[in-house]
This record gives structure tokens, sequence and C-alpha cells, in this order.
């Protein structure tokens, strides 16, 4: 045997070797794949749908976002588009699943930057993310949109928001203002902090990373839903026997059947371990 047939052998059985390695990779079973997923929008009574929603899969985990816009005619709209695209488009690049509250950070600050560029003042948006790796809960957020578990028939709120009553509440608890003056802002419910400002700076996260269980589900919703619907209302669809897709379209049904008046955007997304 010479030289040259000897060295077409060895890379022959190198090729072989190589295709069965991609062979074996592709049958590996992927660790974590959304058993459930469900999201769902109405516009409500408003002229324009200023709400946007996003979800990313991949192996080790997944992404959820939502965005809730404001501000003249269509930037709202415009804003929260960019949010979501913005935390999307930066999912991989800054390794979300090894570092989330560095991806947080990053996302929105960079989505704040974008919206003052593109906009200069006409749009803005309340955010929340969820990232969910190995049945463990990661959330970021700004704004006034809720991040809530539903377990075992309970709603629990893992998030507070950036509204006047919830900041009220902090100051009040480290002593900052007085109970009397405390009481006048719980009424108000305006927001203080969201993404499209010069002053953006505060993001509410995790305080430690929430173990999930098996029949869990990770709930995001606007205010349209929860100003809308009660506590109680909405833990009644999630625990109807379904697919998370059908409780989102029922949650959002219930809202367009309210006769609450002037209703807001409203929107919902769904993931049930």
């Amino acid at each position: 045997m010479n030289e040259f047939t000897l060295m077409v052998m060895i890379l022959m059985i190198a090729i072989i070797i190589g295709l069965f390695i991609m062979r074996s990779n592709l049958k590996m079973p992927i660790r974590h794949i959304p058993s459930s997923f469900g999201q769902s929008m109405t516009i409500g009574d408003r002229e324009v749908q200023e709400d946007n929603l996003g979800k990313l899969t991949a192996k080790e985990g997944t992404l959820l976002v939502l965005a809730d816009g404001m501000g003249k005619k269509y930037g709202g709209k415009i804003a929260s588009r960019i949010a979501v695209e913005t935390f999307i488009d930066l999912f991989k690049e800054y390794k979300a699943f090894e570092k989330p509250q560095y991806y947080f950070r990053k996302a929105f600050n960079a989505a704040n930057r974008i919206i003052l560029n593109k906009l200069d003042g006409r749009g803005s948006s309340s955010v929340a993310a969820a990232v969910i790796i190995n049945d463990t809960l990661y959330y970021a957020l700004v704004g006034n949109i809720k991040i809530a578990v539903f377990r075992n028939g309970d709603l629990v709120p893992v998030s507070e928001g950036h509204t006047i009553d919830i900041l009220a509440k902090q100051k009040y608890q480290k002593g900052l203002i007085t109970k009397e003056y405390a009481l006048k802002l719980l009424e108000h419910h305006r927001l203080y902090n969201f993404v499209g400002q010069d002053g953006f700076h505060e993001i509410e996260f995790f305080s430690q990373p929430l173990p999930l269980r098996k029949g869990d589900i990770v709930a995001l919703m606007s205010d349209g839903v929860y100003d809308t619907l009660s506590w109680r209302e909405i833990e009644s669809e999630l625990s109807v026997r379904s697919d998370a897709q059908s409780k989102a379209l029922k949650i959002i049904e219930r809202v367009n059947l309210s006769k609450k008046p002037n209703k807001d955007n409203a929107s919902i997304v769904l993931y049930r371990i």
C-alpha cells in the first residue's frame, strides 16, 4: 500500500467518524423544550394597538418579552416594537443564559437609547422580560407590566413595577415619607419610569432566581388585563384544563366582554412548565 492510498484511507475514516458524531448529536434530546406557550392581545377601546410581544426559544431555555407603548400618534406602537426587537436581537449576543442580569441591563439600556434616538420623546414603553432556564425564572422590568406565577390555583405576582403608588410604599417602608403622605400617593398609578426617556435608570430585577415546578404558568400581563379583570377572574381561566394558548385567548375574551369603559390595549403571554 503506497503513501497516497494510506492518506486517502485515513481521510475517509476521519470523515466517517465525523459524520457519526454529527448524527449522534442530532439525536441528542434537547434539554429544555417549552411544554406550552400562549399569547393574545386586544386593542380595547383605543385607536392604535401599542402593545407588542415576542418569544425566542433555544435548547438552553426561553425568552418572553412584553412591551406596552405610549406616545403621540404611533409613537407608542413604534416604541414597543423597538423594545421587543432589541431584546430579541441582543438575546444571543449577550449570552442571556449565562448572565441573565447582564443581558437584561444591556437590553433595557439599548432599547432606551434606540427609542430616544428614533422618536425624540414622541414614544416610550413599559417593558417586561422573563428568561426561563432549566425550569428557573429570571426576570426584569421597567414600567407597569405584571409578572406573575400561577401555582396550585393561585396567581402570585413576583414583580412590583414603577408606578407612583409602589414608589410611595417603598419610600414609606424606608422611612423617607410620612404615613399620611404615603396614603395620599397610593391613589396614583401613574408611571414614573419607562424606556424612552432621558431620566431612565432604574430596572427592577429578580432578587433571587425563582425555581418553577411542573404545571406552573409564568404570566406577563399589560395593565389592560389586570386593570380590567379581577385577579380572581384571571385565576379562574388559568385553572381550566386547557393548553396555554386557549387560556390566553379566554382571558382576552373576558377583557373584550367586560363592560368597563375606555378599555386600554390588553396583552398577555403565558408559559407553562
